[in-house]
């Protein structure tokens, strides 16, 4: 069997991957990427948080993805039972960039992938991991390419950057079960038509509506520069029982039951099929040893209501690729407290948020009128994505915060 030897494999081309890839490749090391599709693919994950900006600069992307003519976004829309607020990120707490995009994962995926190429990665699309052995200090990956081919890759250290794929989490039985509730999104891509008149709606933010009888239960409307919008409604499994095994008629009617997206989207058509993803909050036993490292959804996923997936796929490629070029030349690296700690600051952080958004504290607070100015910038800053900024009191005491402003919040709003 052909046997090569590179000192990093990648495990997936996508944000994590192309971004970890171009960020050890900067470092003169060599760096190979596996990816089991051929791109451009189809991804949920539409909507990017301005944080993740930053690495896609630090990464050399940047102008690639600012030629490819995203949607701009500066913001987050919420509607419930008639109540419309809006998010600015630009008036936030933390520094740094207060606007981003809303992308098809297909076109943006590629274009970080693209980027990688061009400054000098290695990219093997189609090629698939098989298996995975330690021998010492080394890694022995075993690889099937697009012709059916099997040969080997020996590796300084491995990233697992296979987004819901998963790889090493399941060939290393790492998985372990989310201490988040089971969820299950269906959604599609729909022609908008959507007319500004009489309507509140800022095409620069995302949308995300809650459904008049299930709070726990949420919309996403993600609009692209091209007049189509991602359309995707969120709820635990059973609640979906009671709509059509189509999902686009279950579609259709969960839209007319928020009246403000009957409104919104009295003209969509929905000439796309529909998609549908469930079980997809994940945990594992841990997050990286001296042999490998797992970045982004092949981690740990929370949930897509604050659209945290790319922003921490990305910060994780950014801490990994800071400890793998260390741990090459020659440094002891301690990739728990080095790595695996620094990143969940911000994982728990959006779990905090994101499990105060089902139980109810959030959306109170989101939905609240006469907010502090300086807290909803704090709280903007989260929703930006700047989750790792604990100078920030909602992110270093994220759960008692949360807690007590919605406490007041409801203590108010009785009186």
């Amino acid at each position: 069997m052909n046997k090569q030897v590179t000192q990093v494999v990648v495990v997936g081309a996508g944000p994590s991957g192309s971004t970890v890839s171009a960020l050890i490749h900067a470092q003169n090391i060599d760096v190979i990427v596996i990816e089991k599709s051929q791109f451009p693919r189809f991804s949920i994950g539409e909507s990017l948080l301005p944080a993740c900006m930053e690495v896609i600069e630090q990464a050399g992307m940047l102008d690639a993805i600012n030629h490819c003519g995203f949607q701009y976004k500066d913001g987050a829309a919420f509607r419930r039972n008639g109540v419309y607020t809006q998010f600015n990120f630009n008036d936030k707490f933390t520094a740094g960039p207060g606007t981003t995009f809303q992308v098809q994962r297909g076109q943006f995926d590629k274009a970080l992938a693209d980027s990688a190429a061009e400054q000098g990665v290695e990219i093997r699309y189609q090629h698939e991991l098989k298996s995975l052995e330690f021998v010492g200090d080394r890694s022995v990956l075993t690889v099937c390419d697009e012709q059916g081919e099997t040969y080997q890759i020996e590796a300084d250290y491995v990233l697992d950057a296979s987004g819901f794929g998963r790889v090493l989490p399941r060939m290393l039985n790492l998985e372990e079960p989310s201490c988040l509730p089971p969820r299950k999104a269906i959604f599609t891509h729909i022609v908008d038509n959507i007319s500004a008149q009489d309507i509140e709606y800022d095409r620069n933010k995302i949308l995300i509506s809650v459904h008049p009888d299930n709070h726990d239960v949420w919309y996403w409307l993600i609009p692209f520069s091209n007049g189509v919008c991602s359309f995707g409604v969120v709820g635990e499994p059973e609640f979906f029982e009671r709509y059509s095994d189509d999902k686009i008629t279950a579609l259709k009617q969960l839209a007319n039951e928020e009246p403000g997206l009957a409104k919104l989207l009295a003209h969509a058509q929905y000439p796309n099929p529909a998609g549908e993803l469930g079980g997809y909050s994940a945990n594992v036993k841990h997050l990286a040893t001296q042999h490998y490292a797992l970045l982004g959804n092949a981690g740990e996923f929370l949930d897509p209501v604050f659209s945290s997936g790319v922003t921490i796929a990305m910060k994780s490629a950014q801490y990994a690729a800071e400890c793998v070029v260390r741990q090459l030349k020659g440094e002891s690296v301690d990739w728990d407290k080095e790595y695996a700690q620094p990143l969940m600051v911000g994982v728990n952080t959006f779990r905090t948020y994101v499990e105060g958004w089902y139980n109810g504290r959030l959306q109170d607070v989101i939905f609240y009128q006469t907010p502090n100015p300086k807290i909803k910038q704090m709280i903007s800053s989260i929703l930006a994505g700047y989750a790792w900024d604990t100078n920030n009191p909602y992110v270093k005491n994220s759960e008692q915060r949360l807690a007590t402003l919605a406490e007041f919040v409801r203590e108010d709003l009785s009186r």
